[in-house]
């Protein structure tokens, strides 16, 4: 039309894709060229599981003993003081050790989507991740603070939605509100890791905006997102029962084993079984799940431009939404190490 003027929608992203499939098949294929960090993370997992077991029998071995032969305070003390340092070292050290593992995890899977191929080829995973994390590792560590207000923003937007349960795969189970949200809670745990992969695939060198575009681009795409989390809730269930009864299966059948008189040890031997259950399901079955969510956004937002109007909605839905933006615009980028 003469004299009008139109604004053309700003693609703020450009960047190849060599994995389009999110199938569980194809997932599968990427954690077994990236499996080396599966291993890795199974092994810390498994030593912590290794040390729980020993912290437990510590912690109520010493609640039982001081109670019987010093008073039964001292005993709570102990109890409460090894409850209290269990809690601290997983909050404060090795979630943030796992949280590093993974995001070099994601760094290397972000190049094998994107690229297909890990950098030049001419350095292997662990070296390529480990370096991306420390030339990123201010936005590693914004992406750990971030995280809260990644999820406040997401919980705020599915709060809106009244579709979720068309997103999923089995019909007659829309009004069981606990699978729902699972549902979103599938999608919202990822959400984080898919927007480092898209600050890396992008190049974006202010990680607060790269943040704000990738919430944008999730409630664009949430549709196919949550149906891709709906499968993802009920495949990981499946598996993680499955993983429990086969670890359970030797530790049952060495319970039978014993006499009566110690077979009070069999309760160790479940407890153990789950622990080591957990371990698996954190080093391979999650990082699977986590696959199958980074393929589903890169392809869902290819070409896409970020549009304005949910921009608008998100602003006048969250103030953590707001705070993002915030931040983006008073970022100020590191000055590079001499």
């Amino acid at each position: 039309m003469l004299g009008s003027t139109v604004s053309t929608p700003v693609i703020v992203h450009s960047y190849p894709l060599a994995v389009r499939d999110c199938s569980l098949f194809a997932a599968f294929g990427l954690l077994l060229r990236t499996l080396p960090y599966a291993l890795i993370r199974f092994a810390i997992l498994l030593a912590f599981s290794l040390a729980t077991i020993i912290w437990l029998v510590l912690t109520v071995g010493g609640l039982i003993w001081f109670s019987a032969h010093v008073a039964p305070a001292f005993g709570w003390i102990w109890f409460l003081f090894g409850v209290v340092l269990a809690g601290w070292y997983w909050m404060v050290s090795l979630r943030y050790f796992l949280h590093l593992i993974e995001c070099g995890h994601v760094a290397v899977l972000t190049q094998l989507i994107v690229h297909g191929q890990i950098g030049n080829g001419s350095e292997s995973m662990f070296d390529y991740g480990r370096r991306v994390v420390t030339e990123h590792f201010g936005q590693v560590n914004l992406l750990f603070v971030m995280n809260l207000l990644v999820r406040g923003v997401l919980n705020a937007f599915h709060r809106t939605l009244d579709w979720i349960a068309e997103a999923l795969p089995i019909p007659g189970l829309g009004a069981i509100a606990n699978l729902l949200t699972a549902v979103v809670r599938a999608a919202t745990r990822y959400m984080d890791k898919a927007i480092l992969s898209y600050n890396l695939a992008c190049n974006a060198d202010n990680p607060w905006t790269g943040a704000r575009d990738g919430l944008v681009y999730y409630c664009q795409n949430a549709r196919p997102i949550l149906k891709t989390a709906a499968w993802i809730v009920i495949a990981e269930f499946a598996l993680s029962v499955l993983l429990w009864l086969l670890l359970l299966a030797p530790t049952a059948a060495i319970t039978v084993m014993l006499p009566p008189s110690v077979r009070g040890v069999g309760a160790i031997s479940v407890f153990s079984a789950v622990l080591f259950a957990l371990a698996a399901r954190g080093a391979f079955i999650k990082p699977l799940f986590l696959i199958m969510i980074l393929v589903r956004f890169h392809t869902a937002i290819e070409g896409q431009p970020i549009r304005q109007d949910w921009v608008a909605r998100l602003d006048q839905l969250s103030g953590k939404f707001r705070s993002l933006e915030q931040k983006a615009q008073a970022y100020t980028r590191p000055a590079p190490q001499p």
